[in-house]
């Protein structure tokens, strides 16, 4: 009994050792990971900074390329902005330093903490120093290009040869579009926003609401208007395209100097904007709503209905700041092969929201 006691003892001290000298090497390899993860943080602050410092210099330029300031205010604010920096790497990098000094001191707890002065150092495997960004960069100088929604929403109808609005076979109130989408907006001169340039992709859905109790047939390659057998309470026709929408804007902006960044303000401005669209017909329905037996029905029919694939056109707006009167029409024919040729116009108000 003996011996084997003898034995158990032996045995879990071995083990309690291993073990111990396990945890030691683990955490002996996180502080190492961490200090080295830091030792690269001080080059990423340097390369950092002096980027910085680049920006700054280019906005100092084109300051003074605008004759906003005079070549001898740009050599004192370039000396300034060289001195900051300077110190900003000598103050950030002795943070470091302190921060490698408590982890030598202390592996034990301060491995397993985060180091942060307004950024995140990261460690994955062999992959040390993945870094985000601080918000100590200098804004930009001059912003040519920006994003903004559209939305817009009005009147829907079709022009048809030889036949006027008042005699179209669709409601002109009843008959509606829809658009929504997301443009920007590039500054086309260099130091004029007078003229610009609007882009993107936007959902456009027309709608027609057929009157005289009639509804689409498609006979093989041709699509009719034909008498519906019952008494129709609604019949509703759509189109869903998706678009790229082109448009020159033009109209004076408010232009406003910040010293380190200049911005263009069209809010309550007037403004006028011309060109097209193109895009692709994605989806086409129509819907019927009527009484059978005293029953209320609705049916719901998808299919091409031979409307033409490509959908492109021309259109335009004039307005205020974010609000403008939109118009637009297609060039393309809603149906293909057929013997009347109708094409869709919109009318409504239209916001871009900047």
């Amino acid at each position: 009994m003996n011996t084997i006691t003898k034995l158990v003892v032996l045995i879990s001290l071995c083990l309690i050792t291993g073990t111990s000298q396990a945890q030691d090497t683990l955490q002996k390899t996180k502080s190492q990971l961490k200090i080295e993860s830091l030792q690269k943080y001080k080059e990423i602050i340097t390369e950092e900074e002096k980027g910085f410092l680049k920006t700054e210099v280019e906005t100092i330029n084109q300051r003074l390329e605008n004759k906003v300031i005079s070549q001898m205010e740009a050599e004192v604010l370039k000396q300034e902005m060289a001195k900051k920096r300077a110190l900003n790497i000598e103050n950030r990098i002795a943070i470091v330093d302190s921060q490698i000094e408590l982890i030598t001191r202390n592996p034990e707890y301060y491995s397993s903490t985060q180091f942060r002065e307004n950024d995140y150092v990261i460690s994955i495997g062999k992959k040390k120093g993945l870094y985000i960004k601080n918000n100590n960069e200098p804004p930009k100088y001059d912003i040519r290009t920006r994003n903004q929604m559209l939305f817009a929403i009005g009147f829907n109808n079709t022009i048809i040869d030889d036949q006027s609005l008042d005699d179209s076979p669709y409601q002109l109130g009843g008959s509606g579009f829809v658009e929504l989408g997301w443009l920007w907006e590039t500054r086309l001169l260099k130091n004029s926003n007078f003229v610009r340039v609007n882009y993107g992709l936007s959902f456009q859905w027309n709608k027609l609401s057929i009157k005289d109790n009639q509804y689409f047939v498609a006979n093989d390659h041709e699509t009719t208007l034909e008498t519906f057998p019952l008494n129709l309470k609604k019949s509703k026709f759509r189109t869903t395209s998706l678009v790229i929408p082109i448009h020159f804007e033009f109209g004076p902006s408010k232009l406003k100097d910040y010293g380190d960044r200049i911005r263009y303000f069209t809010d309550d401005q007037f403004k006028i904007g011309i060109g097209g669209f193109a895009g692709v017909n994605l989806a086409t329905n129509q819907k019927l709503k009527y009484k059978e037996n005293g029953n209320n029905q609705k049916d719901k029919f998808k299919s091409d209905y031979n409307t033409t694939n490509l959908v492109y056109g021309v259109s335009g707006y004039i307005g205020v700041g974010d609000f403008s009167v939109y118009a637009k029409y297609n060039l393309n024919e809603l149906f293909k092969d057929q013997a009347v040729d109708q094409h869709n116009v919109s009318l409504g108000l239209r916001w871009d929201f900047r």
